[in-house]
């Protein structure tokens, strides 16, 4: 199963010269990474990147992240999946724009599940 997280510019920078991050600084405050399912992928946008340029989507293969990913409550009680280790782009499987359309909200890649 694909997870994904989305960065701002210069969280993808740092991530792309060191090859690890504790994450955005919401992530490091919460002591691991978000990341959001495909059906959670757009309101995590919304709510947290909303009218933001520059991001950058990553997807993640779940057993890729072993035991060190967990699905805890957050969000209405929606289990949202958190890595409790740093972010290592090494296992990222892909990695794409995520602009914004003309009505303002992003733009997600087609056949992402």
């Amino acid at each position: 199963m694909l997870i994904y997280k989305i960065l701002r510019a210069d969280e993808w920078a740092d991530l792309e010269a060191a090859g690890e991050t504790a994450g955005a600084p919401i992530d490091v405050a919460d002591g691991y990474v978000h990341f959001s399912t495909a059906e959670q992928l757009e309101e995590t946008a919304a709510r947290h990147f909303a009218g933001e340029e520059g991001l950058k989507l990553l997807a993640f293969e779940t057993a890729t992240l072993g035991p060190a990913l967990k699905w805890e409550p957050s969000r209405g009680g929606a289990l949202f999946p958190h890595l409790h280790a740093p972010l290592r782009l090494a296992d990222a499987v892909w990695l794409r724009d995520l602009p914004l359309g003309p009505d303002g909200r992003h733009v997600f890649p087609e056949g992402m599940a």
